[in-house]
């Protein structure tokens, strides 16, 4: 099997499926896109290459609880710090609805996501596995690994 068609890819910055981002917007409604281009944001409010969401606090304003929405760049090492980030954020009030490839075997995963001890996903967090591989924006075919959408619910 060659592996490097999974978990590589020629561009970090694939835009969310508009059908998947108004459905979650609905439930959500979004006042930050945490990992976006100018290009490519779903969000009046982002965070991008140039300013990066990563040394930032998402924290917008201090009278309404941010909601921030992350499709994270998929490349080996920004994944998992955008996952650690949107967990130390969750902690200072933001909701950070997430989605990311269901990779359930990585640090990230197990440090910021799900509690080994209880079986299940840590405090204040949800998972939901999506049917299917989504087709990003622009993608010739459908994601080559099955997604997820992670919330972590702000706590404050």
């Amino acid at each position: 099997m060659n592996t490097a068609v999974l978990f590589s890819s020629a561009k970090d910055d694939w835009q969310t499926p508009p059908e998947l981002f108004a459905q979650l917007d609905a439930e959500f409604h979004f006042t930050l896109d945490a990992a976006a281009s100018r290009d490519n944001t779903l969000c009046d409010e982002f965070f991008s290459e140039r300013h990066d969401g990563l040394k930032w606090t998402w924290v917008l304003f201090a009278a309404a609880p941010t909601v921030a929405w992350c499709n994270p760049p998929y490349s080996r090492g920004l994944q998992g710090k955008f996952i650690a980030k949107a967990a130390s954020e969750r902690l200072k009030g933001v909701t950070t609805v997430m989605l990311i490839p269901a990779r359930t075997d990585t640090k990230a995963f197990h440090a910021h996501i799900w509690d080994a001890a209880t079986h299940g996903p840590r405090p204040g967090i949800e998972v939901r596995f999506l049917p299917g591989r989504i087709k990003f924006v622009g993608a010739k075919h459908g994601a080559p690994f099955p997604s997820m959408i992670i919330v972590f619910k702000g706590d404050k």
